[in-house]
């Protein structure tokens, strides 16, 4: 007999519908699966075998064969477990056809019977087009995230089959129950760093790439937590896209849906893989998909290898990471606002003196910023150490409501323009949404003969100058004076044998 019941697989951050179809026949007793399972899928014979005979249902002494259509693509995963047991069944004539007709399932099995969570719920769910979708009870409020089908859970392969038997009634599926969040650090806590702060200002409002640079002590790290906290929440586009790649990651969605700008900031020893994504058997998405929507943190920008900081190039133009394997090809979402924080030097002193750096260790960090990655940074602001009196003595200065409020009424004017911020505002709308003066034109003019500005950076240092007109109130005209200041929070970083 045959049984077909309809599953998903999951390719980088997107759901492919499948179709799990068993045949069980006469001949040798056996178990095959074929239309390109991985390794985790073909184990799918031992774990639903066990899993039936814990169960208390039979395993048929005859020929079975599994085929995951469309054949053309390659599933991954042990969440086909449930599925193949259900068709099983049914081919098996354990399970009455009629009982499971209009449903999916979702799904890995334990030994024991168990129904054990999958990672990419999400993504595997919207996927399906099915009427309802089993899933583990486990992911039962994260696959309702999605809206579409009705979701029904199952703890165990016993009370899953009882259920569709009509023996038994569907479980309740759970809450979703947000941990306690602590308040995130406030701006009003950064003293002496008024250049510091009115970066991070203008890099959250027009979301604009920012590297900060100075010795150790600062106040770069604590400039760039800080950050996150001034962004508006997640509209609804960004939030499900967001949703997505945390569920194909496996990250845990105690909240629901992800509401807030991720903040993500990984250890300077991070592989290429794991930054940018990918891998030989689950391709899986990096930090730069993690932090889509949201803020990607480098801290200790300089001790990061140089092939993971030059990958960055692409996403950061594209706002999409493109991976290509043998066996697949998979996109990546890749929006997001990066914000690196570095010493001048290795051993950070610069010119305070006592540099301990040779000319060689001085070379060799300065080489890991290439100049085509540094041109694509908005914002590069110096960092100096505050001042002592505002440091021990002075106020605490605008928190980060505050600031948030000018922040959001910058992005507002953006979508105005039709765009979430000005720097994705495109190079052909640039003349009308950013009409110059005469004296801001003829100083961009001198930049651009002087080379001391590509033809890159003149399109950044105008969509930052629009930022900076719009956080003062100003939609019309961008004059010399925004100019100026975009062109002065553009410096040149001081790192390696000129720094300092």
């Amino acid at each position: 007999m045959l049984a077909t019941v309809p599953s998903a697989t999951l390719l980088g951050v997107e759901g492919r519908p499948v179709a799990v179809e068993c045949q069980v026949s006469n001949g040798l007793p056996g178990f095959t699966v074929v239309g390109l399972p991985d390794t985790a899928c073909r184990e799918a014979r031992d774990r639903v075998r066990a899993a039936l005979l814990s169960s208390g249902l039979t395993w048929p002494q005859r020929r079975v064969t599994v085929n995951l259509a469309p054949s053309g693509i390659r599933k991954t995963g042990a969440g086909l477990d449930l599925p193949i047991a259900i068709a099983l069944l049914v081919a098996n004539d354990e399970l009455d056809g009629e009982a499971v007709a209009g449903m999916a399932f979702v799904g890995e099995l334990g030994l024991d019977g168990s129904v054990r969570p999958v990672a990419g719920t999400v993504p595997l769910v919207e996927a399906i087009s099915a009427r309802r979708v089993v899933v583990p009870l486990a992911c039962g409020a994260e696959a309702a995230l999605v809206g579409g089908s009705e979701v029904r859970g199952a703890a165990t392969l016993t009370s899953l089959v009882a259920s569709l038997k009509g023996e038994g009634s569907w479980p309740a599926l759970p809450r979703l129950s947000p941990p306690p969040v602590p308040p995130p650090p406030d701006m009003c806590d950064v003293r002496g760093q008024d250049v510091g702060r009115a970066a991070v200002e203008v890099a959250a409002a027009g979301g604009h790439h920012l590297l900060l640079s100075g010795p150790p002590g600062a106040g770069k790290t604590m400039l760039a937590r800080r950050l996150p906290g001034l962004l508006p929440a997640l509209e609804r586009d960004d939030s499900l896209v967001a949703t997505r790649v945390y569920s194909a990651a496996g990250l845990p969605l105690p909240e629901g849906l992800v509401t807030r700008a991720p903040f993500r900031a990984p250890h300077h020893g991070a592989s290429l893989v794991s930054l940018i994504g990918g891998g030989s058997g689950w391709m899986r998405p990096g930090e730069v998909s993690l932090s889509h929507a949201g803020v990607l943190f480098l801290d200790e920008m300089g001790e990061f290898p140089t092939a993971v900081l030059d990958s960055l190039r692409q996403p950061l133009e594209e706002g999409v990471v493109r991976v290509c394997r043998a066996k697949a090809t998979v996109s990546y979402p890749a929006r997001f606002l990066l914000v690196g924080a570095t010493n001048p030097c290795p051993c950070g002193r610069g010119d305070e003196g006592g540099c301990r750096c040779t000319s060689t260790s001085r070379t060799r960090y300065v080489r890991r910023f290439s100049g085509p990655l540094l041109d694509r940074f908005d914002l590069r602001v110096v960092v100096s150490k505050p001042d002592v009196d505002e440091l021990l003595r002075g106020g605490r200065g605008e928190t980060t409501a505050t600031v948030a409020e000018r922040v959001a009424e910058a992005r507002r004017r953006a979508r105005e323009r039709g765009v979430r911020c000005n720097a994705e505002l495109p190079a052909r709308l640039l003349d009308d949404s950013v009409p110059l003066t005469a004296p801001a034109l003829s100083l961009l003019e001198h930049k651009l003969r002087t080379n001391g500005l590509s033809a890159r950076g003149l399109h950044r240092v105008r969509r930052v100058a629009r930022t900076l007109a719009d956080l003062a109130g100003d939609g019309g005209v961008v004059g010399e004076e925004q100019v100026c200041l975009a062109l002065g929070l553009r410096a040149e970083p001081r790192l390696g044998e000129e720094a300092w």
